[in-house]
């Protein structure tokens, strides 16, 4: 694996590039249709080494190298969040250095066999996780899982689902992280944007997990969760400004092609104002949220900065595809257009990983101003 500065990997970013314009871009639009990606693309991105990133190999910054590749070579945030799942479902399990956990679930999820989704979003409990009412209750070698989750990515087609479930008293103390394989019901949910990534209703009704699929110590989930939780959001951040960047690009292709009376839309004043400040958006949000990224790889606390990258990049990224969308005319509100896709995909990025009132509210609360 390369292991140069962040805006080097050359060769990553290359190996990247030509897997998502051969493997990615030819179909996408077919498995937008079809609500989901097939499993032998998770095989051909095991192959090549690419599900491993962030675990057996690389680090988080060949992550960010990852995602910046996959969307500004044509792929999307969709595609993103459908074949890297196993990037939120498996870190708790490979942190917890359970050697069985860690060969039945994390390693046949690095190498394209299993799929994995992380369930912790209920009905009545998102961004507050200490609040979730998903009992698992143990009985000798097993826990019986009784509740509900809600909008969990790839949780149709999840073979295992690492499941936040309350094992102890009310709040954040009473939380465990639970493996589980089979036995609930699924039901498929439709959704704005990310079409080709499937999300499910998740039901649990006197589920029998073995106890031995406890990743961790019972009820030390909450700390678990909100370790991973950093990561998720950087990578969200790294989501949205690289979308905005594809749709820049292909901005200031259409606008350099598309002639209004007598001149291309480029050499219209408005319209390069419009794009300069487009650019300007996306080079803040790129620049900080990369040096926020170095900074939780080398380990340090930066929570609060962490908050800040994410809303900056959800921002500049709404402004930016919206304005695609805007200077593209008609052919930006058609599906046969690309910055369509990457308008409706982007609305989810403010949401996921932490709402971004929430994430303004944890900054607000880690300074001392509330």
């Amino acid at each position: 694996m390369i292991t140069k500065d962040l805006f080097e990997r050359k060769e990553l970013r290359q190996l990247v590039r030509d897997f998502t314009r051969n493997e990615i871009v030819p179909h996408l639009a077919e498995w937008e249709r079809d609500g989901e990606v097939p499993r032998e693309l998770h095989k051909k991105a095991a192959e090549i080494g690419l599900l491993a990133i962030g675990f057996s190999d690389g680090d988080l910054l060949d992550s960010v190298v990852l995602t910046e590749e996959i969307i500004q070579a044509g792929g999307s945030s969709g595609l993103i969040a459908a074949l890297f799942t196993h990037g939120i479902a498996i870190p708790h399990i490979w942190q917890s250095e359970n050697e069985d956990l860690i060969e039945r679930f994390a390693k046949p999820a690095i190498r394209g066999e299993k799929i994995g989704s992380l369930a912790v979003t209920e009905p009545g409990a998102g961004s507050d996780v200490a609040n979730i009412q998903t009992r698992a209750v143990r009985h000798g070698d097993h826990y019986l899982v009784n509740g509900t989750k809600t909008f969990i990515t790839s949780g149709c087609r999840a073979d295992f689902v690492t499941t936040a479930v309350r094992t102890g008293e009310p709040g954040y103390q009473g939380i465990s992280l639970l493996v589980i394989e089979d036995g609930f019901t699924r039901r498929k949910l439709d959704k704005m944007g990310w079409h080709c990534s499937d999300t499910a209703e998740l039901h649990f009704d006197d589920v029998r997990v073995p106890a031995e699929n406890l990743v961790g110590e019972e009820n030390a989930g909450f700390v678990q969760i909100m370790r991973q939780f950093q990561v998720e959001r950087i990578t969200m951040a790294v989501e949205a400004y690289a979308t905005a960047q594809r749709a820049l690009d292909l901005t200031v292709e259409w606008t350099r092609n598309r002639e209004t009376f007598g001149k291309p839309l480029i050499k219209r004043q408005v319209v390069g104002h419009k794009l300069a400040e487009m650019a300007q958006k996306i080079d803040l949000a790129r620049t900080y949220t990369r040096e926020i990224a170095a900074r939780v790889n080398r380990g340090e606390d930066v929570i609060t900065e962490v908050c800040f990258a994410k809303n900056a990049a959800v921002q500049a990224c709404g402004e930016v595809v919206d304005a695609a969308v805007q200077l593209h005319g008609g052919m930006g509100y058609m599906r046969e257009s690309e910055v369509e896709r990457h308008y409706r995909d982007a609305r989810i990025l403010g949401i996921g990983g932490g709402a971004s009132e929430v994430m303004t509210e944890l900054a607000a609360r880690r300074l001392g101003f509330a």
